[in-house]
Protein backbone atom coordinates (compact mmCIF):
# COMPACT_ATOMS: atom_id res chain seq x y z
CA UNK A 1 0.00 0.00 0.00
CA UNK A 2 1.20 3.31 -0.97
CA UNK A 3 2.46 6.25 1.91
CA UNK A 4 1.63 9.88 1.34
CA UNK A 5 2.98 12.49 4.14
CA UNK A 6 0.08 14.06 5.73
CA UNK A 7 1.53 17.01 4.17
CA UNK A 8 -0.19 16.25 1.36
CA UNK A 9 -3.41 15.34 2.56
CA UNK A 10 -6.47 16.57 0.64
CA UNK A 11 -10.69 16.08 1.37
CA UNK A 12 -11.82 13.06 0.24
CA UNK A 13 -8.67 10.64 0.67
CA UNK A 14 -9.15 7.30 2.26
CA UNK A 15 -5.80 6.69 4.51
CA UNK A 16 -5.89 3.14 6.38
CA UNK A 17 -5.17 3.51 9.78
CA UNK A 18 -4.88 0.82 12.66
CA UNK A 19 -6.18 -1.34 10.36
CA UNK A 20 -9.30 1.18 9.80
CA UNK A 21 -10.41 3.27 7.13
CA UNK A 22 -10.94 6.68 7.66
CA UNK A 23 -11.95 9.53 4.83
CA UNK A 24 -10.16 13.06 5.35
CA UNK A 25 -13.09 15.48 5.85
CA UNK A 26 -10.94 18.59 6.50
CA UNK A 27 -7.43 18.94 7.75
CA UNK A 28 -5.45 22.14 8.98
CA UNK A 29 -2.30 22.74 8.50
CA UNK A 30 -0.87 24.27 11.69
CA UNK A 31 3.01 26.13 12.04
CA UNK A 32 2.64 27.36 15.72
CA UNK A 33 5.51 29.64 17.10
CA UNK A 34 7.72 26.98 18.79
CA UNK A 35 7.51 23.28 18.67
CA UNK A 36 7.26 21.62 15.32
CA UNK A 37 4.45 21.84 12.84
CA UNK A 38 1.50 19.81 12.85
CA UNK A 39 -1.96 18.52 10.70
CA UNK A 40 -5.30 18.73 12.99
CA UNK A 41 -7.97 16.80 11.15
CA UNK A 42 -10.97 15.48 11.43
CA UNK A 43 -11.51 11.86 9.72
CA UNK A 44 -14.36 9.54 9.02
CA UNK A 45 -14.34 5.90 9.82
CA UNK A 46 -16.10 4.95 6.36
CA UNK A 47 -17.54 1.33 7.94
CA UNK A 48 -19.31 3.22 10.96
CA UNK A 49 -19.86 6.59 9.72
CA UNK A 50 -18.16 8.04 13.13
CA UNK A 51 -15.91 11.49 12.65
CA UNK A 52 -12.89 11.83 15.07
CA UNK A 53 -10.02 14.73 15.59
CA UNK A 54 -6.69 13.41 14.94
CA UNK A 55 -3.31 15.58 14.83
CA UNK A 56 -0.34 14.45 12.89
CA UNK A 57 2.98 16.01 13.42
CA UNK A 58 4.00 17.38 10.12
CA UNK A 59 5.98 15.12 7.65
CA UNK A 60 5.54 11.30 8.94
CA UNK A 61 3.98 9.05 6.46
CA UNK A 62 0.30 7.57 6.71
CA UNK A 63 -0.80 4.29 4.42
CA UNK A 64 -3.17 5.70 1.51
CA UNK A 65 -5.68 3.19 0.64
CA UNK A 66 -6.37 3.04 -2.86
CA UNK A 67 -9.91 3.46 -4.09
CA UNK A 68 -11.66 1.94 -7.00
CA UNK A 69 -14.37 4.70 -7.88
CA UNK A 70 -17.28 4.47 -10.43
CA UNK A 71 -20.01 6.30 -11.56
CA UNK A 72 -23.24 5.02 -11.05
CA UNK A 73 -26.81 5.75 -11.52
CA UNK A 74 -29.21 5.65 -8.10
CA UNK A 75 -32.34 4.03 -8.72
CA UNK A 76 -34.25 3.63 -5.10
CA UNK A 77 -34.23 3.02 -1.70
CA UNK A 78 -35.65 -0.99 -0.96
CA UNK A 79 -36.43 0.34 2.37
CA UNK A 80 -32.84 -0.08 4.43
CA UNK A 81 -30.27 0.15 1.43
CA UNK A 82 -29.68 2.75 -1.81
CA UNK A 83 -29.98 0.65 -5.34
CA UNK A 84 -27.69 1.92 -7.88
CA UNK A 85 -26.73 0.86 -11.43
CA UNK A 86 -23.47 1.02 -13.11
CA UNK A 87 -24.83 2.26 -16.74
CA UNK A 88 -22.53 0.70 -18.85
CA UNK A 89 -22.75 -2.71 -17.34
CA UNK A 90 -26.66 -2.22 -15.95
CA UNK A 91 -25.09 -4.35 -12.72
CA UNK A 92 -26.66 -3.14 -9.62
CA UNK A 93 -25.15 -2.61 -6.20
CA UNK A 94 -26.75 -2.22 -2.91
CA UNK A 95 -25.43 0.58 -0.75
CA UNK A 96 -25.84 0.63 3.18
CA UNK A 97 -27.04 4.07 4.52
CA UNK A 98 -24.15 4.10 6.08
CA UNK A 99 -21.84 4.61 2.95
CA UNK A 100 -23.97 7.48 1.99
CA UNK A 101 -23.56 9.66 4.97
CA UNK A 102 -24.94 13.44 4.05
CA UNK A 103 -25.34 12.30 0.36
CA UNK A 104 -28.79 10.92 1.40
CA UNK A 105 -30.60 14.41 2.17
CA UNK A 106 -29.80 15.43 -1.46
CA UNK A 107 -29.96 12.04 -3.70
CA UNK A 108 -32.90 11.62 -5.50
CA UNK A 109 -33.98 8.95 -8.41
CA UNK A 110 -32.09 8.70 -11.43
CA UNK A 111 -28.86 11.03 -10.01
CA UNK A 112 -25.84 10.04 -11.03
CA UNK A 113 -23.11 9.57 -8.64
CA UNK A 114 -19.36 8.44 -7.90
CA UNK A 115 -18.97 5.09 -5.75
CA UNK A 116 -15.96 4.46 -4.21
CA UNK A 117 -14.67 0.51 -3.36
CA UNK A 118 -11.80 -0.89 -1.44
CA UNK A 119 -11.51 -3.73 -2.32
CA UNK A 120 -14.81 -4.54 -3.44
CA UNK A 121 -16.61 -2.83 -0.52
CA UNK A 122 -18.58 0.02 -1.03
CA UNK A 123 -16.74 2.56 1.53
CA UNK A 124 -18.29 5.59 0.04
CA UNK A 125 -20.56 8.21 -2.21
CA UNK A 126 -19.81 10.90 -3.71
CA UNK A 127 -22.49 13.17 -5.97
CA UNK A 128 -22.13 16.37 -7.43
CA UNK A 129 -21.28 19.80 -5.45
CA UNK A 130 -24.65 21.32 -6.31
CA UNK A 131 -28.03 19.47 -7.01
CA UNK A 132 -30.92 20.57 -8.50
CA UNK A 133 -34.31 19.53 -6.30
CA UNK A 134 -37.46 20.74 -5.85
CA UNK A 135 -39.67 22.18 -3.09
CA UNK A 136 -41.37 19.97 -0.98
CA UNK A 137 -42.94 22.53 1.98
CA UNK A 138 -42.33 25.86 2.93
CA UNK A 139 -44.86 28.44 4.71
CA UNK A 140 -45.87 31.72 2.04
CA UNK A 141 -43.61 34.59 2.84
CA UNK A 142 -44.67 37.48 4.52
CA UNK A 143 -43.86 40.49 2.49
CA UNK A 144 -42.28 42.98 4.43
CA UNK A 145 -41.08 40.25 6.78
CA UNK A 146 -37.07 40.76 7.31
CA UNK A 147 -36.60 39.94 11.00
CA UNK A 148 -35.40 36.42 9.67
CA UNK A 149 -32.84 38.60 6.81
CA UNK A 150 -35.53 38.01 3.89
CA UNK A 151 -35.11 33.77 4.33
CA UNK A 152 -37.42 31.11 5.92
CA UNK A 153 -37.52 27.36 6.09
CA UNK A 154 -38.21 24.91 3.60
CA UNK A 155 -37.93 21.63 3.32
CA UNK A 156 -36.76 19.75 -0.07
CA UNK A 157 -38.23 16.43 -1.63
CA UNK A 158 -35.37 14.46 0.10
CA UNK A 159 -36.44 15.40 3.70
CA UNK A 160 -33.99 18.14 4.02
CA UNK A 161 -34.77 21.55 5.11
CA UNK A 162 -32.69 24.27 4.36
CA UNK A 163 -33.17 27.99 4.59
CA UNK A 164 -34.74 30.00 1.64
CA UNK A 165 -35.51 33.53 0.31
CA UNK A 166 -39.19 34.64 0.92
CA UNK A 167 -40.05 34.25 -2.31
CA UNK A 168 -39.91 30.58 -3.12
CA UNK A 169 -42.89 28.59 -3.13
CA UNK A 170 -43.87 24.52 -3.20
CA UNK A 171 -42.69 23.22 -6.33
CA UNK A 172 -40.26 25.55 -7.30
CA UNK A 173 -37.03 23.63 -8.28
CA UNK A 174 -33.74 25.62 -6.22
CA UNK A 175 -29.69 24.66 -6.78
CA UNK A 176 -28.18 23.54 -3.23
CA UNK A 177 -24.80 23.19 -2.59
CA UNK A 178 -24.35 19.52 -1.02
CA UNK A 179 -21.14 20.55 0.81
CA UNK A 180 -22.60 23.22 3.14
CA UNK A 181 -26.49 22.90 2.77
CA UNK A 182 -27.44 26.21 1.35
CA UNK A 183 -29.54 27.52 -1.14
CA UNK A 184 -27.35 28.92 -4.03
CA UNK A 185 -30.46 29.92 -6.44
CA UNK A 186 -33.81 29.53 -8.23
CA UNK A 187 -33.95 26.99 -11.16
Amino acid sequence: MPQISVNDLKNGITLELDNTLYQVVEFQHVKPGKGGAFVRSKIRNVRTGAVIDKTFNAGIKVEQAIVDRQDMQYLYNDGTDYIFMNTTTYDQVSVPPVALADVVDYLSEQMMAQIAFYQGEIIGVEIAASVELEIGATEPGLQGDRSSGGTKPATLVTGKEIKVPLFIEIGDKVRVDTRTGEYMTRV
